[in-house]
C-alpha cells in the first residue's frame, strides 16, 4: 500500500486529512518534532501541532514534553483497536439518529421498475429477498458454490420447503451434496453442455428476473439489474426458461 493509499484509508476511518498525514509521517519516523513531520509530509509545520494534538486527544499519539515538543505514535495494534471502536461508535450513533428521524417505511419502488444494484452484499440481500417472496417457481443460476451464500441457500431451502418449485443451475457439482436432503433440485451442466456463465441469475415466478455480473471496477465487485412483474421481466424470464429447458434436453440425450 502506498503512502497516499494509507492516508486515504485512515481518512475513511475518521481521521482528517492532516491527522492522517501526520500519523503516517510519525509511523515512518518512529517519532519526531513538528518540523520533522512537516519535512516528510505535505502538512505545514503550523498545522502539524493542531493535528498531532488532536491525535493525542484520541489516544493515537504520545506527546513528548521536550524542547521542541515531539510526538510519538502508539503501537499499530493499539491504533487499530482505537480506530475500530471509534468507527463502530460513530456508525451506531449515525444509524440511531437516522432511525429516530425516519417516520415511514422506506419506499422500495414499484417492482415493475428496472433497478440497478452495485456491490455483492446488496445483490446477495436482494436475491434472498426475491426468493423468499416467491409463490410458485425459483430458478437460481449459481456459477460456483461460492455464488450461493449461506443466506441465499437458506432462502432457497425455505422456499422449497414451502412448496415452491426451486431449481439451482450450476457448473459446480458440490451443490448437489449441499442441497441433497432439501426440496431443491440441482441441475449440473455436463461437459457436453458447458456452463459459460456470465454471472449469477435469478428467475422468480416466470416474471421477476435478476441478472448479475462481476466487474473489475473497484471497489464495486459485482453489478446487477432486476425487474419484477414487467414486460422486460417476462421477456427475460421467457429467455431464461427456454435456455434452461434446452440445456435439460441436451443433458438427457
Amino acid at each position: 500500500m502506498s503512502e497516499r493509499e494509507a492516508v486515504d484509508a485512515l481518512r475513511t476511518l475518521g481521521l482528517s486529512n492532516y491527522e492522517a498525514q501526520v500519523f503516517v509521517a510519525l509511523q515512518k519516523l518512529g517519532g519526531g518534532t513538528a518540523q520533522e513531520v512537516s519535512q516528510i509530509s505535505e502538512v505545514p509545520r503550523s498545522q502539524v501541532y493542531g493535528a498531532a494534538d488532536d491525535l493525542a486527544d484520541g489516544g493515537l499519539v504520545e506527546v513528548v514534553e521536550a524542547s521542541p515538543k515531539a510526538y510519538r505514535p502508539v503501537a499499530l495494534s493499539t491504533a487499530r483497536e482505537l480506530l475500530t471502536d471509534r468507527l463502530e461508535r460513530e456508525t451506531s450513533r449515525a444509524f440511531d439518529r437516522l432511525e429516530s428521524l425516519r417516520t415511514t417505511e422506506v419506499d422500495h419502488g414499484d417492482d415493475r421498475d428496472v433497478s440497478v444494484l452495485r456491490g455483492q452484499q446488496p445483490i446477495d440481500d436482494r436475491i434472498a429477498a426475491l426468493v423468499r417472496g416467491a409463490d410458485n417457481t425459483v430458478v437460481f443460476v449459481s456459477p460456483a458454490a461460492a455464488s450461493t451464500t449461506p443466506d441465499i441457500a437458506a432462502a432457497l431451502r425455505e422456499a422449497g420447503a414451502g412448496g415452491v418449485d426451486v431449481t439451482v443451475v450450476t457448473a459446480d457439482d458440490s451443490l448437489e451434496d449441499r442441497f441433497g436432503a432439501d426440496h431443491v433440485t440441482v441441475f449440473v451442466m455436463s461437459e457436453d453442455n458447458p456452463a459459460d456463465f456470465a454471472g449469477r441469475a435469478l428467475m422468480v415466478d416466470d416474471r421477476t428476473v435478476l441478472l448479475a455480473a462481476e466487474t473489475e471496477d473497484e471497489p464495486v465487485d459485482e453489478e446487477a439489474m432486476w425487474t419484477g412483474d414487467s414486460s422486460i421481466g417476462r421477456i427475460l424470464a421467457a429467455f431464461m426458461r427456454s435456455g434452461m429447458e434446452s440445456g435439460r434436453d441436451r443433458h438427457t440425450e
